[in-house]
């Protein structure tokens, strides 16, 4: 009932979706050949495939036939009918999924149909085939057992005068053979960046590689040379697609955001066994290798993609940094030796922000401290961090900086989710690409690519001879040759070098604006001296220099002429109020001795031009005038007034003593 069930559904479905093979349609993961031709006498070799399980590779294989509902046993692993004996053998090979049946001296007796199975006969682990005897038998189909997500890869081949002809793969269908893929480029939209046909040595050779391959994919097809029916230049295909509950499922479609980044991963098995390519398949046909397990980077994409290797699951991932609208499309991982490990994955690029941000170039100064950052989300709050410097080979795993030690190092601060790698100091050859990741229990996620640009620090323009002649005149060590002064170094010297020519320019630019500077302000004292001697006259007087106003001296004149036998002193009492005193010798040196101030200096001078004064003017008397001498003794000081500004706070001359003028 459960079959007419089933019929009966396929009945109701349109004609269009017949071809699409459901996966309950598959009862058995057991998969053979549909017939097989034999010539009467002769022999035939049956394969059988069986899902590569621990239990399936130990568990019992067997050819029965059908008879009713019954499946009797022609052999087994350990068992052979009587009628078989001695021309009949079943082989198990566990490495290949696979078991085959070899029977000889085929008569009319062995046309039936058989089943050939793993375990226990009729309990659903079997395949249906159907023998026949003929006399001239057709070429068979050749299998092809493929994992489900896996890569199906065929190579055909017609011959030297099928060079220039059209090649192409197509599926059997009702009314026909669909077009897969042919070398004009016509692709089925089903099989679009899944599929490749590449053309092989020696000439009329070619490959066809298909991806992903689906429940759908199960079938007939046809590889050939020319048009389909036409000739004699094809090849019949049985494909079957089974599933494997050990084979790892990758992805078949990546998106990323546009200055982010997209993972990629590629199965290799075993992982060092060849050469691992990433390539991108291009619109006009055929494809660019963008990176393989040499070191090979196409070079606009250096920086921006990486290979990593997973030795526990034979996996190699590679990311590719800084999207672009234009990096959409389909990536291929290929090998030049496992083709059949072949993968696609289709990239798709949308807009938005990245997880990771930061500052994707970075340039500073060799000799600087600097702290590259990295900000993440929430969601990565828990994730492994890390940054690493790249190369062609790889991206290099940068440890966190331990006490004491120079150099890198990563940190990660917690408060604002911010990833720092540091440098202190920086050197030239830290310049490079730099990324920050995260990670999560070992699989690699999203990523973001730095370029960091050194520029040579201020220290690094002196040529390595000029650091070594100012390290040793620093140090004290005489100049080559035992010359101590600089003529006699620049003497000897070898003529002046780029780098000397430009220290000197460099000094020149540093001293000039200074020299012009100091111009300014010795210009602007000029002034300021000239002003202040344009209101009075500069005298000398002994070692001191002062501004003594000419009616200073006119006023000496006046008042000598008035009092010339008295020496006066006038003391400020308040205002313009003054008392005259007359003081001893003592008293008055009292007074001068108390009423110094600050300007001490000052009032030495001025009181050395009065005794001179005083000397000038009774010399110019001749000697014998009646003008009595009032010079002072040698240990007198001769009595002098000052004025004492309380609103100024300052102190200057009011009157002087008195002058004998001839």
């Amino acid at each position: 009932m459960t079959f007419l069930a089933f019929v009966f559904l396929l009945a109701l479905l349109p004609a269009g979706s017949a071809r699409h093979l459901p996966k309950a349609a598959i009862s058995s993961p057991v998969f053979g050949p549909r017939e097989v031709q034999a010539v009467l006498g002769g022999s035939a070799t049956v394969k059988c495939f069986y899902p590569p399980t621990p239990m399936n590779k130990h568990d019992r294989k067997y050819w029965c036939r059908l008879q009713g509902s019954r499946c009797v046993t022609v052999v087994s692993s350990d068992y052979v009918a009587p009628a078989y004996q001695g021309r009949i053998s079943l082989v198990d090979h566990p490495e290949a999924e696979n078991f085959q049946i070899h029977i000889s001296a085929l008569g009319r007796g062995d046309t039936g149909t058989f089943q050939c199975g793993v375990g226990v006969n009729g309990r659903g682990l079997s395949h249906t085939v159907t023998v026949s005897i003929v006399e001239e038998p057709r070429e068979a189909a050749e299998l092809f057992y493929v994992k489900l997500r896996s890569t199906w890869t065929v190579s055909c081949s017609f011959g030297k005068e099928t060079a220039s002809m059209r090649k192409y793969l197509c599926k059997k269908e009702k009314g026909g053979c669909r077009n897969i893929v042919d070398s004009r480029l016509d692709i089925d939209p089903d099989f679009q960046g899944r599929v490749l046909l590449t053309y092989e040595e020696p000439p009329g050779t070619f490959s066809v590689t298909v991806t992903q391959m689906d429940w759908e994919d199960t079938g007939l097809y046809y590889c050939g040379a020319g048009e389909y029916g036409k000739g004699n230049n094809s090849r019949e295909l049985d494909v079957f697609v089974y599933e494997d509950k050990n084979f790892p499922q990758l992805k078949t479609k990546v998106t990323g955001k546009t200055g982010g980044s997209a993972t990629f991963e590629c199965l290799f098995n075993p992982l060092k066994s060849s050469t691992k390519f990433w390539r991108k398949l291009r619109k006009q046909g055929g494809y660019e290798t963008i990176i393989d397990s040499t070191g090979f980077v196409k070079y606009n994409y250096e920086g921006r993609v990486a290979m990593f290797e997973n030795p526990q699951n034979k996996t190699v991932t590679v990311i590719l940094n800084q999207l672009q609208a234009k990096d959409e499309g389909f990536y291929w991982c290929m090998s030049d030796e496992l083709k059949e490990q072949q993968s696609s994955t289709e990239l798709k690029v949308v807009e938005g922000k990245p997880a990771l941000t930061g500052d994707k170039k970075v340039e500073a100064e060799a000799g600087s401290q600097l702290d590259l950052t990295c900000s993440y989300p929430c969601q990565y709050y828990s994730y492994e961090k890390y940054w690493c410097k790249w190369s062609p080979t790889g991206c290099s795993m940068l440890p966190g900086q331990q006490p004491g030690v120079p150099g890198p190092a990563a940190s990660c601060n917690t408060t604002n989710r911010t990833m720092v790698l540091s440098f202190d100091p920086l050197a030239e050859d830290d310049e490079g690409w730099y990324w920050c990741g995260v990670k999560r229990n070992g699989a690699f996620g999203e990523t973001m690519a730095v370029r960091l640009v050194v520029s040579a620090g201020s220290d690094a323009k002196h040529s390595p001879e000029l650091l070594e002649v100012d390290s040793s005149r620093e140090s004290g060590a005489v100049p080559p040759g035992g010359a101590h002064g600089g003529a006699e170094v620049r003497k000897g010297a070898v003529p002046e070098s780029s780098d000397e020519r430009r220290g000197s320019n460099t000094l020149a630019l540093v001293l000039g604006p200074l020299a012009g500077l100091i111009l300014i302000v010795v210009t602007a004292f000029a002034i300021v001296k000239y002003r202040q001697l344009k209101r009075s006259d500069l005298v000398s007087v002994g070692s001191y220099r002062t501004n003594i106003s000419m009616s200073d001296f006119e006023s000496v004149r006046d008042f000598s002429a008035s009092n010339s036998a008295k020496e006066t002193q006038e003391t400020p009492v308040g205002g313009d109020e003054f008392i005259a005193t007359t003081d001893t010798q003592e008293s008055a040196a009292d007074t001068t001795k108390a009423k110094r101030s600050s300007k001490e200096d000052a009032e030495l001078a001025y009181s050395s031009f009065l005794v001179t004064s005083d000397s000038i003017a009774q010399g110019s008397s001749g000697g014998d005038s009646a003008v009595p001498d009032v010079s002072p003794p040698q240990d007198r000081v001769s009595p002098w007034l000052y004025l004492e500004d309380h609103n100024l706070g300052k102190q200057h001359c009011s009157s002087l003593p008195q002058f004998a003028v001839a």
